[in-house]
């Protein structure tokens, strides 16, 4: 799916690029999944995206820069993150969401990416 809307083309190639992802519309948002499991919602502008993240995560990275994080609404209490797509840096983005698959897929699926894609 083509946008020109800054972010969401690496939000995309990020998520679906990681095993077993899949896009799904939910709420009108494009939802990035793990065997069915959300990791990251697409706002419906597409100028934001909330991914998930420990509550450790979420609040450094909310002091290191609240203009581009925010609490996530509805499931910021379990440390979800709100980001600005034109303000992120997109190698952040791309560890944020990557971790966030981590973070939800199955260990032995995480184990098994991580083993080939760094060696171990």
């Amino acid at each position: 799916m083509a946008t020109s809307k800054p972010g969401v083309p690496d939000v995309r190639l990020v998520a679906l690029s990681l095993p077993q992802s899949e896009e799904v519309e939910a709420w009108g948002n494009a939802t990035f999944r793990v065997r069915n499991k959300i990791f990251v919602i697409l706002g419906a502008d597409e100028l934001t995206a909330s991914i998930e993240a420990s509550l450790e995560e979420q609040s450094a990275l909310l002091s290191e820069d609240p203009e581009t994080f925010s609490e996530a609404a509805y499931v910021g209490r379990f440390g979800w993150v709100t980001v600005m797509l034109e303000r992120v840096d997109g190698g952040l983005l791309g560890e944020l969401i990557t971790e966030a698959w981590a973070s939800t897929a199955p260990t032995r699926l995480v184990k098994e990416w991580r083993a080939a894609n760094y060696g171990g």
